[in-house]
């Protein structure tokens, strides 16, 4: 009784559309191009929403790494030491936004030991530090509470190191900007023992970033009690650059802000590029299946041609018979999307099982952890993608069918059953 119901209140072109979606076609070779449709769509629906997935989670992993060594924001006095840090810092701790500050001394220098490499020389409290980075937490060899004031220790990533030449124990001397004197411009070099070496996991740090204790930083660049700026690490990163300009309108100066999206700006704007060429690449098989259900379909028009004419003899209109064929491979297009929904949402779940078990058949290991610096393979399911795709491939797949059913619905009644 239900199921008459249903069919009652069904519209005709509907149930026709679903009938000839679940009868037996009479050429084999119909079935095999519509399975084809189905298939197509729903392999490139998951391919891109594991691909997406994975690059997300790669993308997320480099923010991550990046942001336990560095700031979520500054506030940095405009070309001149800042000499009211205290106040800077005093001021910060009073917002509920702000997770932690520290003053910071920051320059470019030339490191010198058995090679030369130039890097960033940053000037630190090792007791506030622990406050906005892990940089206490990533040491391999020494300790950052090595750095004392006038010890003229200094701390190095490992990459640094190796290229260096140095090890704990060994000296590295420090150039950093000329000073101008009666005898002309000077460097100003000054050499520190090396008392620690830390393994941040992100290249730029690792073999670009060399810290000491912010009173060795003041002497070395004869800023007094001056620093560069105020660090801060915020609850929510995502509100970095408004803390940051709060503060500095607090403090009535001239100021200068900014945050960790603003100085990687080109970093994350050529992550997202190449997220965006890689959806369009992978988009293609979704076409590329929606193609297969336009010959699918047209395959199938030619051979309900006299189908379409009795149905037209009963008195159902062009737009009608349209409807019929627009249902019936919007039911394709559907059904391939949510397969490929399921399988890339599965596949993705399971990335990591699956790399680990191709690593252990074959011997081989597909992400050495010194190369990548990652030992697995991150991955991050972010629904607003996986409904894009969706949606997109469902529109695909509609527009797919208009012209199969357009030329559906210019079939002629007469000439249809001519040879019937």
């Amino acid at each position: 009784m239900l199921r008459r119901l249903q069919h009652m209140f069904k519209p005709i072109p509907v149930a026709i559309g679903l009938r000839y979606l679940r009868a037996k076609r009479r050429n084999g070779f119909i079935s095999f191009i519509s399975m084809a449709s189905i298939l197509g769509i729903a392999i490139g629906v998951a391919a891109l929403i594991t691909t997406l997935a994975v690059m997300s989670g790669f993308q997320r992993e480099i923010r991550d790494r990046m942001l336990q060594m560095t700031q979520h924001a500054t506030v940095s006095a405009d070309g001149e030491p800042m000499l009211n840090w205290r106040e800077a810092v005093d001021e910060a701790g009073k917002d509920p936004r702000v997770a932690g500050a520290a003053p910071y001394i920051s320059t470019e220098a030339l490191l010198s030991g058995a090679r030369r490499q130039p890097g960033l020389l940053r000037g630190v409290l090792p007791a506030e530090e622990r406050k906005v980075s892990v940089l206490a937490e990533r040491m391999v060899q020494g300790s950052l509470d090595s750095l004392a004031p006038r010890s003229f220790n200094i701390v190095l990533g490992k990459e640094l190191a190796l290229w260096l030449g140095v090890g704990l124990g060994d000296s590295v001397i420090v150039t950093t900007d000329f000073q101008t004197t009666p005898m002309g411009a000077v460097p100003q070099l000054k050499r520190f023992t090396v008392s620690g070496i830390f393994e941040a996991g992100y290249q730029e740090y690792d073999k670009g970033l060399a810290v000491v204790h912010m009173a060795d930083a003041q002497r070395l660049m004869r800023m007094g009690e001056g620093v560069t700026g105020v660090r801060l690490n915020l609850h929510d990163m995502d509100q970095a650059w408004e803390v940051a300009r709060d503060l500095a309108i607090r403090l009535r100066g001239p100021y200068r802000v900014s945050d960790w999206s603003s100085e990687n700006a080109n970093m994350f704007r050529a992550l997202r590029l190449e997220k965006t060429m890689m959806a369009i690449l992978l988009s293609l098989i979704i076409a590329m299946g929606a193609f297969n259900l336009v010959s699918s379909q047209v395959m199938l028009v030619t051979d309900k041609q006299a189908d379409i004419a009795i149905l037209r003899t009963l008195g159902l209109t062009p737009r009608g018979v349209m409807q019929v064929f627009m249902v019936q491979g919007s039911m394709i297009g559907t059904i391939g999307t949510a397969l490929g929904v399921a399988g890339g949402i599965v596949l993705t779940m399971n990335l990591e099982h699956i790399l680990r078990a191709i690593e252990r058949a074959f011997g081989v290991v597909l992400m050495p952890a010194d190369v990548y610096y990652i030992t697995g393979l991150p991955t991050e399911l972010n629904p607003d993608d996986v409904v894009t795709i969706a949606l997109v491939a469902l529109a695909m797949a509609f527009v797919a069918t208009i012209y199969p059913a357009w030329r559906a619905a210019r079939t002629a009644p007469a000439e249809a059953l001519r040879y019937e």
